[in-house]
């Protein structure tokens, strides 16, 4: 193989796909020598792409809303084909198809052996954790790729048990490197089980995610809100109550018309730090949806918080936001013996568990976050349809995998 070809960001709203090298089994440069570790990876696997999909956290960096610097490669939910395995890898052999959790992990470290893959201590020199093409996660290249290298491939593959169901099932299985775990994170974290009441913030599709895992879990009432008719609209299309946050109503209020209460028993932040207030032309307020989540949850409850918040973003509506330091009312959760779970879900907790839910045609995820495949050349266009509220999940197919 001469070359590879991936997704770029070039600076804000602007993606191309560019022509780069063909992956070797080496780790990244930052990760060598920051961490002081040999660069060759006989662990390691190359992929071909079957599937990658554009992500909301995708979509922050590309608005110009973290650091990443212009040039940075894009894609970290990924699903392929072992075309090159490394000679200490056992377990996974060229064409077994493979989901990636979007946590890159050693399997080695403390954080590893706890079963925390979203925090290993060995990927990234900067702070513990690393993902595929994300800013300051460790320089590892972007999965929205024709070709990827996945490292500690024994650890961090799912290999599925049979090809063909995998690739009927595919568009359902590219959910489990990243949102589909993501979601079931934030509704688990938050408690929900059966017969409770669950508030999703957000019908992205990590929200709509969250919210297929509430009804998996048991949930008796879904309650999805959202301030995007076509996203609130996909909501029900699956059996969720929605609540409009453009409209002037309080949300408790809108929460007691559905439920006869101005609470539930679980609530989950699936938007983050670009939340935005209520009303029809509510601006920017990064705090919004936490402070709603403790507004409307029952003393007591859990918050599953997948929405992604930074450190280091020069959108930021002032100065403290800038270094993600914003306005939450920690002494309403406190008061309220309240339960918070934030940061990356460690994919490999729940991935396989999922993977049996989608074989057995338990889990319907594709159909519930409207999965819509493009080639990876209309990777840009899909781009600029989410950032203005596609009510889909752009599912990129580099291989013409997905068609065949």
């Amino acid at each position: 193989m001469t070359g590879n070809r991936v997704v770029v960001y070039n600076g804000p709203g602007q993606v191309s796909v560019e022509t780069t090298d063909y992956p070797k089994l080496e780790l990244p440069p930052d990760v060598v020598k920051g961490l002081g570790i040999k660069q060759a990876a006989p662990h390691a696997v190359i992929l071909k792409l079957v599937t990658t999909n554009i992500c909301g956290s995708d979509q922050h960096m590309v608005r110009g809303r973290t650091t990443a610097p212009v040039g940075q490669t894009l894609g970290h939910e990924i699903t392929g084909e072992v075309v090159e395995a490394g000679d200490d890898v056992l377990f996974v052999k060229p064409g077994d198809i493979c989901s990636v959790p979007f946590n890159i992990a050693c399997g080695r470290c403390r954080m590893c052996n706890e079963g925390k893959t979203g925090i290993c201590l060995n990927v990234n020199p900067a702070r513990a954790g690393a993902a595929y093409g994300y800013v300051d996660m460790g320089g590892w290249i972007g999965g929205q790729a024709e070709y990827v290298m996945v490292p500690f491939a024994d650890f961090n593959l799912l290999k599925f048990p049979d090809r063909d169901q995998a690739l009927e099932k595919i568009l359902d299985l590219t959910m489990l490197s990243d949102i589909f775990p993501t979601g079931y994170h934030g509704a688990y974290t938050a408690g929900v089980t059966t017969g409770s009441s669950a508030y999703i913030a957000g019908a992205g599709p990590v929200g709509l995610a969250a919210a297929h895992a509430a009804q998996l879990l048991g949930a008796s009432v879904v309650i999805v809100g959202d301030m995007i008719p076509a996203r609130l609209e996909q909501a029900r299309s699956f059996g969720c109550e929605t609540v409009d946050l453009t409209q002037g109503a309080a949300l408790p209020d809108m929460i007691e018309q559905i439920t006869g209460e101005p609470e539930v028993d679980a609530a989950v932040d699936a938007v983050g730090f670009e939340a935005r207030g209520h009303g029809p032309d509510a601006s920017e307020a990064p705090a919004t949806v936490l402070n709603d989540i403790m507004t409307i949850s029952r003393a007591g409850a859990s918050l599953g918080v997948p929405g992604l918040y930074v450190t280091g973003d020069p959108g930021g509506v002032d100065e403290n936001a800038k270094i993600g330091q914003i306005g939450v009312r920690l002494g309403l959760g406190w008061a309220k013996s309240h339960a918070f779970t934030t940061g990356q879900c460690p994919v490999k907790r729940y991935n396989r568990q999922l993977m049996n839910l989608i074989l057995s045609d338990k889990a319907q995820i594709a159909k519930a976050v409207n999965a819509t495949t493009i080639s990876l050349d209309q990777s840009p266009e899909g781009y600029q349809d989410f950032d203005k509220g596609a009510a889909k999940k752009y599912v990129i197919d580099p291989h013409g995998s997905v068609a065949a």
